[in-house]
C-alpha cells in the first residue's frame, strides 16, 4: 500500500514517521510541486495544489488532514471523482470547549472590560451580568458544535442552537432552516459560529443578520473568516451593538498587519488556534478508516460535495 502525503507547508516527515508506526505495511510518498505523482492508494492533504489534484483520480480516497473542506471544495468540477473524507473528532472537539467556553466566561465575568479598565488604571466594580439572561447560541450542531453547547449547559447557560436541518438536544431550544434564522438571532446574546463554509453561509454574518442580536451582544467566530462581512461587523461595533467580538479564523490569513481589526479595542484576536489537528489521532482515525475501505466498509465523515461539508 502506497500513501500519498502533501502540506501546503510542506512538513510531513512528522506525518509520514506516525503512518509507517501505525501501518508498517504502507510506504508514503511525499509529494512536491513540479513532480509527477507515482502510484499510490490513499492521498492524505492538507491545501492541495490545483497540479496534484489533476493527478488524484486514480487514488481510491483522498483524506484531509483537518476538519474543513473549503479549501479543498473551492477547485469545485476540477475535484477527482473519488470519496474524500474529513476528520472527524482527532482531539479537536475538546480544544474548541476549552476555548469557548474561555470566550464566553470572559464577556459573562466581564474580564474584557476588567482588562480595559487595568491598562487605564482604573479600579471599579462592575454590576455582573444575570446568567439567565446570558442566552449562549451556536451556529452548527455538527461534531463541535454539539459538545461546546453542553459544556455550556453544564455551567448553567442558557443555550440555544441553529442548523440547516432539524436536530434534537436535551436541554437545547433548537432552530432549523433560514426561516429560523431571524428568531434564533434575537434571543441570543453570545454568538459562536461553527459552521461549515458553504455558498449559504459566506456573507451570513452581515448587517441584516448581525443587527437581530440584542444590542450589546457578544460575537465568537471560530468557524471560517468568509462567514462575516468584515466592514458590517466593525461598524456595529463601533455603533456599540456588538459590545464584544473574538475571532480565530479571519477571510485572510495571516491576518494582514493594516487591518482595521488589530486596532479595536473590542476585538479579541487570535490565530486560527481554537482548534488544532492533533497529528498523532488524526492518523490513528484515518488508519482505521483505511482499514474499513480495504475490507469493503463503509466509512464516515465522507463529504457530500452538494452540501459542502
Amino acid at each position: 500500500m502506497r500513501i500519498l502525503l502533501y502540506r501546503n507547508d510542506g512538513i510531513v516527515e512528522p506525518w509520514a514517521r506516525d503512518f509507517e508506526a501505525a501501518l508498517p505495511e504502507a510506504e508514503t510518498v511525499p509529494w512536491r510541486e513540479g513532480q509527477p505523482v507515482e502510484r499510490c492508494d490513499y492521498a492524505v492533504i492538507w491545501a492541495p495544489t490545483p497540479a496534484l489534484l489533476e493527478q488524484l483520480a486514480q487514488v481510491k480516497a483522498i483524506f484531509l488532514m483537518g476538519a474543513g473542506v473549503d479549501a479543498l471544495l473551492k477547485f469545485g468540477d476540477a475535484l477527482p471523482e473519488v470519496p474524500i473524507v474529513r476528520l472527524g473528532d482527532a482531539g479537536m472537539a475538546e480544544q474548541m470547549v476549552e476555548y469557548v467556553v474561555h470566550a464566553v466566561l470572559r464577556y459573562f465575568r466581564r474580564f474584557d472590560e476588567y482588562e480595559r479598565q487595568a491598562r487605564d488604571g482604573i479600579w471599579e466594580a462592575l454590576t455582573p451580568h444575570v446568567k439567565s439572561e446570558f442566552t449562549v447560541g451556536v451556529l452548527g450542531l455538527g461534531k463541535l458544535g454539539v459538545p461546546v453547547l453542553r459544556a455550556l449547559r453544564q455551567l448553567g447557560f442558557p443555550v440555544r442552537g441553529w442548523s440547516r436541518t432539524p436536530k434534537d438536544l436535551p436541554g437545547v431550544e433548537c432552530y432549523a432552516g433560514m426561516e429560523t434564522l431571524d428568531a434564533f438571532l434575537s434571543g441570543t446574546r453570545v454568538l459562536v459560529s461553527l459552521l461549515p463554509l458553504t455558498p449559504e453561509t459566506n456573507n451570513l454574518l452581515d448587517r441584516a443578520h448581525l443587527s437581530r442580536l440584542p444590542a450589546g451582544a457578544y460575537l465568537i467566530n471560530v468557524a471560517r473568516g468568509a462567514q462575516v462581512a468584515e466592514p458590517d461587523l466593525l461598524a456595529l461595533i463601533r455603533a456599540g451593538h456588538i459590545a464584544g467580538v473574538t475571532l480565530d479564523v479571519f477571510r485572510n490569513e495571516p491576518l494582514p498587519a493594516p487591518h482595521p481589526f488589530w486596532n479595536e479595542p473590542r476585538i479579541t484576536i487570535t490565530p486560527h488556534v481554537s482548534a488544532l489537528t492533533l497529528r498523532e489521532d488524526a492518523v490513528r482515525q484515518i488508519v482505521h478508516k483505511i482499514g474499513l475501505l480495504e475490507r469493503g466498509e463503509t466509512v464516515a465523515d465522507v463529504v457530500d460535495r452538494t452540501r459542502g461539508y
